[in-house]
């Protein structure tokens, strides 16, 4: 049966013949190689004492544009130095306390001006005032802020400034009522009859208290 499907000369092999393989070209194939790109190339390693890693800048070198150099460590910044702080000439005002004797003198020049039109009654009940608010004063009763202000208050009366000084006495009865309460109505009353005195009582009790000086 074979006879009749291979013929005498022919090559080719039957339908059911198993395929045969050449190892020979297979194992060398000949021509020459190609190299494979798909092979993976690791990165080189610095290694050694003497190789130093990009992050770490190596001196007197510019490390690469583009890459920062780390910052430098806290403790080894100098922090910058401060300015002394210079008192402002305001604060320097405020810390100086008044005297007692500068603030009841213009009040009292106020009141001896009221002396000589206004009734002796109301006087005396101003006068009162002003020795218990001295009273006050040197007994470390009133604060500091309080005994700048009522300089401040006398001083207007001295100029004659009568809304400055009533606007004075309206702040201290806003602002510190248990401090001045007992002694504010007097001072109150003063500049309200100083002010609406003849410009002369108040001339004329000026140059008194310059001749008794």
């Amino acid at each position: 049966m074979n006879d009749r499907f291979v013929k005498p000369g022919n090559q080719e092999h039957g339908w059911n013949d198993p395929p045969q393989f050449s190892y020979g070209l297979q194992k060398d194939p000949g021509g020459p190689k190609r190299n494979l790109l798909n092979k993976r190339v690791h990165a080189p390693q610095l290694t050694g004492s003497g190789s130093e890693t990009l992050s770490t800048p190596v001196a007197g070198i510019t490390p690469p544009r583009g890459i920062n150099p780390p910052p430098p460590p806290l403790d080894s910044i100098t922090p910058a130095p401060t300015c002394p702080r210079i008192p402002s000439e305001g604060s320097a005002e405020l810390e100086t306390e008044p005297r007692i004797e500068d603030v009841q003198e213009s009040l009292y020049w106020a009141l001896n001006a009221c002396r000589h039109t206004v009734k002796k009654q109301i006087c005396d009940d101003v006068e009162r005032r002003l020795k218990l608010f001295e009273d006050m004063w040197k007994s470390g009763k009133l604060s500091p802020l309080v005994k700048r202000r009522m300089h401040g208050l006398s001083q207007a009366v001295k100029s004659r400034s009568w809304d400055a000084a009533d606007e004075v006495h309206r702040g201290l009865m806003v602002d510190h009522v248990a401090e001045v309460s007992q002694w504010m109505v007097g001072v109150k009353r003063l500049i309200a009859e100083a002010r609406s005195l003849d410009p002369q009582p108040l001339n004329n009790c000026t140059e008194d208290a310059q001749l008794t000086n």
